[in-house]
């Protein structure tokens, strides 16, 4: 005589329920979460800057995420997205998507060096893209998607270059870091609807869109 052995189901369903009412509380929370930095990022749109903050300019592809990078650091001020290293003349999103105006989409970060250092500015520049890409961050790709530091001063010059040589040494990237580093030139803010996008949206990031 064969004997069969019979499954409870039930602990099955509850072990699925508790998984589900985990993963439910769990995007709640990070809901709330991102509606917070959201909300901390758009009051920095009408921050006042205070007469010893600097400056430092980043490209690292699609602005918009960038953007939002340097937005969530503690000491960042206020930020504008806009157009850089080209040689038209206030040059529009059209203008440059067309690859022809030699500018980047490039992020403009206002900083209190009391809170923030440029190095860590220049560290968080490398996290969020792939250096070693020519002219291309993911499906983008064009000469306004370059990986560029615009300098402002002598001081910025040097520590860049030092992280770069660093990075290179450091085993993290297989391939050359194609990355600029060069003067600081005219910064023409783009439109104002790319301003703060992906905050605007309640976004936190360009993988949350």
């Amino acid at each position: 005589m064969t004997t069969h052995t019979t499954y409870s189901i039930v602990p099955l369903i509850s072990i699925i329920a508790v998984t589900v009412m985990l993963s439910l509380g769990c995007d709640k929370k990070t809901q709330a979460q991102d509606a917070d930095v959201v909300e901390k990022i758009l009051a920095k749109a009408n921050a006042k800057i205070p007469d010893y903050a600097e400056k430092a300019t980043f490209a690292a592809g699609c602005f918009w995420g960038v953007e939002s990078a340097y937005q969530q650091i503690d000491g960042v001020i206020t930020t504008s997205v806009g157009y850089t290293g080209g040689k038209m003349i206030a040059p529009s999103y059209k203008d440059v998507c067309a690859g022809r105006t030699g500018h980047a989409e490039a992020v403009e970060v206002i900083f209190d060096p009391h809170k923030v250092s440029y190095e860590k500015l220049v560290d968080t520049f490398w996290k969020i893209h792939d250096p070693t890409t020519l002219n291309r961050q993911g499906p983008d790709f064009g000469t306004q998607y370059r990986s560029a530091i615009f300098f402002h001063n002598l001081k910025q010059q040097a520590i860049a270059t030092r992280s770069k040589q660093a990075m290179q040494h450091s085993g993290r990237f297989s391939r050359d870091i194609v990355t600029e580093i060069t003067s600081a030139s005219p910064f023409y803010r783009a439109e104002d609807y790319h301003q703060s996008y992906l905050a605007k949206r309640g976004k936190t990031s360009c993988n949350n869109q």
